[in-house]
């Protein structure tokens, strides 16, 4: 079964993607974690929580949001790569990652 990702921007602007059975089982659980790492510490993303513990959903949506909307309209690839990943960690069928309004909807 196709898993369902989209990302939404404050602008109104939505990306979506499908992403099948066969793309999220090319990718284990622990190369979507190092991706998200990456780009993660590449972004030079803020830790959300006071502690400093990072959630896999605070990992998703800092990445989009330190992305921006440019990199999901100018880099598909990228925001492919995004999305087959954030499908692989949060197992879902459906995912809304709403970056305006940090949180991931399922």
């Amino acid at each position: 079964m196709a898993r369902t990702l989209t990302v939404m921007f404050g602008s109104g602007k939505e990306f979506e993607f499908t992403i099948s059975q066969s793309e999220l089982a090319a990718i284990g659980e622990d190369a979507a974690w190092r991706w998200f790492d990456h780009e993660y510490n590449e972004l030079d993303c803020q830790a959300s929580s006071p502690v400093g513990k990072v959630l896999v959903i605070d990992k998703i949506l800092n990445v989009a949001k330190f992305s921006g909307e440019a990199r999901f309209t100018n880099d598909t690839a990228w925001a492919q790569d995004y999305a087959r990943h954030a499908a692989r960690l949060l197992d879902r069928d459906k995912v809304r990652v709403d970056v305006g309004n940090a949180a991931i909807g399922f």
